[in-house]
């Protein structure tokens, strides 16, 4: 299993943009190979939120798929030039090749 993590940092009070944001439909959901989307968030802290988007692919190469697709593409090319909202104070992005997954009496 392949996994990219987002994590967004944003002015206390905004976590629920991002959340709308990732919560709707999009190219994404249909791609071969993706096994789901789960988005978390954080609101401990008195000054931001962080929102956490996990996205779990069956393999990297069906990750790298979604990376070359027309979907994904076009979606780069109709933000370019265009800057974060003024509420997203930081992105960060990791990609991971899962070692060992376990699963729960729930999903057995």
């Amino acid at each position: 299993m392949f996994i990219m993590t987002r994590t967004i940092l944003v002015e206390k009070g905004n976590s629920d943009k991002v959340v709308e944001r990732f919560s709707g439909e999009g190219p994404m959901d249909i791609m071969d190979g993706l096994v789901d989307i789960s988005v978390m968030v954080n609101t401990k802290s008195k000054e931001q939120e962080e929102v956490v988007v996990v996205i779990r692919w069956e393999s990297q190469e069906a990750w790298k798929n979604w990376e070359k697709s027309d979907a994904h593409i076009q979606g780069h090319k109709d933000n370019r030039g265009k800057q974060p909202p003024a509420y997203v104070l930081s992105t960060e992005v990791k990609l991971y090749e899962a070692e060992v997954v376990k699963r729960g009496k729930a999903y057995r």
